[in-house]
């Protein structure tokens, strides 16, 4: 297989959950899981069978637009077809503090101690807050009495709404035009009335809401029909003064001046007709006369009664002439009378011609001065007409104006009547389909279902509770915590050794160094040597020589580490020495070298000789420099020359020199002793050291370019870290342990 295939095979394995991992968590966390899931499932099983019964009574409202229609015009509030914004609004009215505040008062739910719970038995918590609400009250000015009545009822009130609402389901039924309306109690009477009035609430609101608006209609179109009226009124009153006083008056439809041009001008034809007849008449006469025609033979002579008459009266006198002619003569007297009588009436007639001639003549005149007169007639009222055109232009804007608002208020007033009727005529948008019944049975508690719930419950916060301390957990716990999140090879894992008095009794051990050489094949002593073995493995160049033992912080078994290293080495026939670099808590001295009074120190600066302090483990015969009583610290030891011909001195009779020094985020001399050896050794106690603390320290140790070997876990419970997983050496512990048991 080539390298790509096995990483590939590598990432592919990594991306898969770690079963064993997620098993290994909840065995490890089992006595938080346990005790967490029986609390929680404790608790709900308590609440459960100490609850109340309650029960749940259903009413249904079916939304639809009315299908009546008594009288044929539009309503103020028109029924509609629902829809689902529509559905969804009237949930929501359904849902509205006003209902639910008819309800309280229909019902007097204030007076009902399951919704009203300054009613019930006051509880401690209670009692606490109506102290501390009283003495805040009285710390605040001063009310009227009426006042804090008001306010405690008004108050009362709206908790009691609230709960109300918390007992009051409101849905709509999938995707129907029903809205379910459920109500619980602890009494199946009111849980039916409560569900029941509310639907009789919400019919009630919406025949309220109906006739309140056409109500405000009603109001609005009275008071725009009196002010319309009034507006038509003084529109035609303006209509009227203006015709009048421009002189345009109204004759069977057209202004006065029009139906005078019109009759004057009738009246002018007419009279220019007769002008022309008359004028022709006279015309024909003088003509005749002046031709020389007998009178007798002209035709406006012979239409006149008089003429006639004297022709009559002239035919009689002829006759009796001619008669008397025969008789007598010219002179005699009866011939005389009736030549003079026939005389007078030739005389007569010519007169009646002349006095017909006349008056043909008067007539032509008469007709030509009405003709005339009728002319000038008619151009003054053309000129009147001219001037009454920008008259009439005005006028017509305000007929159109009266017009409009005799329109709008004859629409209105329409209106007005129609929504005066539509109050007799209103009906809701909404039926009632189902009326909720007297429930038989509790809706609640489902004890098997609460059950059941409590154990999911409790499990869910049990590894709820797991997952929130894996998350917290920071420390480092197995090799692959320090390889993943420090990035350093792990050297090893040093077990936990723990003595008492017994054992100590029993053994003659009490320290970790006096337990590797009395138990040299232990798994203690094991995890020291494979410590040593990579020391051993440092470089290709052969083993590193001297170690600096460090750690992040104090307290994580630098000591114990250097001294049982030193002792395995030794043990080993190499030759060791362990120094103690720590100037500050000197706890390698103290242990070893318990009643040195000078040490190294002094040896280094020529107060005494280097063999004089040097000590000697008379079991292991491991070297030891340790540090002496005084407090006399130079100001930089480990940079100073001395310091550096001490090592070179040691590297040429020593095969392991171990430099037990103090903890790098403390002291900043382990940085420099750290720059300056062949390999540093770096601790970290087993879950109490953060891996962010170790990260730091490490980084620390990095920018001096020391060179680090890896991370020792410290002070381990093996039988705790088997649980976590991973571990070298906790996943094989059962095994692990009895291999050193043996």
């Amino acid at each position: 297989m080539s390298s790509v295939q096995i990483q590939n095979s590598v990432v592919a394995t990594d991306d898969l959950i770690d079963l064993q991992a997620m098993i290994n968590v909840v065995f490890r966390r089992l006595w938080t899981l346990l005790p967490v899931s029986g609390l929680v499932f404790t608790v709900v099983a308590l609440v459960t069978l100490q609850a109340t019964p309650t029960y749940t009574a259903t009413s249904q409202v079916a939304l639809d637009a009315p299908q009546s229609r008594i009288v044929d015009f539009d309503a103020v509030l028109t029924g509609r077809a629902p829809d689902s914004a529509m559905m969804d609004t009237e949930v929501v009215v359904f849902n509205s503090n006003r209902l639910a505040g008819v309800v309280v008062d229909e019902l007097n739910l204030v007076d009902v101690p399951e919704f009203n719970s300054a009613l019930r038995a006051p509880s401690f918590l209670s009692e606490v807050r109506s102290t501390v609400t009283g003495w805040i009250t009285s710390m605040s000015p001063q009310q009227t009495q009426p006042d804090i009545q008001r306010e405690t009822t008004e108050y009362e009130r709206e908790r009691v709404i609230a709960s109300l609402m918390s007992h009051v389901s409101i849905d709509r039924a999938g995707v129907s035009y029903l809205i379910d309306v459920s109500a619980t109690s602890w009494s199946p009477s009111l849980a039916r009335d409560i569900a029941n009035t509310f639907v009789e609430a919400y019919l009630d609101a919406q025949l309220e809401q109906k006739f309140a608006a056409t109500e405000r209609a009603n109001a609005w179109l009275n008071d725009r029909v009196e002010v319309l009226r009034e507006e038509v009124r003084t529109r035609e009153t303006a209509v009227a003064e203006y015709r009048e006083s421009a002189g345009l008056l109204d004759a069977e439809g057209a202004s006065l001046t029009e139906q005078q041009i019109s009759d004057v001008n009738a009246q002018l034809v007419m009279q220019r007709a007769a002008l022309a007849e008359a004028e022709a008449r006279l015309r024909n006469v003088r003509d005749q006369i002046e031709r020389g025609v007998s009178a007798e033979t002209i035709a406006e002579v012979l239409r006149s009664e008089v003429i006639r008459d004297l022709r009559q009266r002239q035919a009689d006198v002829t006759r009796r002439r001619g008669e008397l002619s025969t008789r007598y003569g010219p002179r005699h007297p009866q011939m005389v009378t009736v030549i003079r009588e026939q005389s007078d009436l030739d005389r007569q007639i010519d007169q009646e011609v002349a006095r017909i001639v006349a008056n043909l003549s008067n007539e032509a005149d008469i007709a030509r001065q009405r003709v005339r007169s009728l002319s000038g007639s008619l151009g003054r009222l053309r000129r009147d007409l001219g001037v009454n055109y920008n008259a009439i232009v005005r006028l017509r804007e305000l007929e159109r104006e009266a017009d409009a608002s005799r329109t709008m208020f004859q629409s209105i007033l329409t209106r007005y009547q129609q929504t005066s009727e539509q109050v007799s005529l209103t009906e809701s948008d909404a039926r009632v389909v189902a009326t909720a019944s007297r429930p038989l049975d509790p809706s609640a508690p489902d004890v098997g279902m609460s059950l059941l719930t409590g154990l999911a419950l409790g499990i869910a916060a049990g590894f709820g509770t797991i997952l929130l301390l894996e998350m917290l957990r920071t420390g480092l716990h197995t090799d692959v915590d320090v390889e993943s999140k420090l990035d350093m090879p792990h050297l090893a894992s040093v077990p936990l050794l723990k003595f008492n008095a017994l054992s100590r009794l029993v053994t003659g051990v009490s320290t970790p160094s006096d337990y590797v050489v009395k138990k040299p094949m232990s798994a203690f002593a094991e995890s020291i040597r494979a410590i040593r073995s990579s020391i051993n493995l440092a470089s290709a160049d052969g083993p590193a020589q001297i170690i600096v033992v460090t750690s992040a912080l104090p307290d994580e078994g630098k000591t114990t580490t250097s001294i049982c290293l030193g002792k395995i080495a030794a043990m080993a026939e190499s030759r060791a020495i362990v120094i103690d670099c720590d100037l500050r808590r000197k706890r390698l001295s103290a242990e070893l070298c318990p009643n040195a009074k000078q040490g190294w120190l002094e040896a280094m600066n020529g107060s005494v000789k280097f063999s004089s302090v040097m000590k000697t483990d008379k079991k292991t015969g491991m070297a030891i420099l340790p540090l002496g009583r005084g407090k006399f610290s130079p100001r930089d030891v480990f940079g100073s020359a001395s310091f550096e011909r001490m090592l070179d001195a040691l590297r040429q009779n020593y095969d392991l020199i171990i430099l037990d020094s103090a903890p790098v985020l403390a002291v900043a001399d382990s940085l420099d002793l750290a720059s300056r050896v062949d390999a540093v050794v770096f601790q970290s106690a087993w879950k109490k050291t953060k891996a962010g603390v170790a990260k730091t320290a490490l980084a620390s140790l990095a920018k001096v370019r020391a060179n680090i070997l890896g991370v020792v876990l410290t002070r381990v419970n093996l039988k705790e870290q088997s649980k976590y997983g991973g571990s070298a050496y906790g996943a094989y512990y059962q095994g692990y342990q009895q291999y050193y048991n043996e």
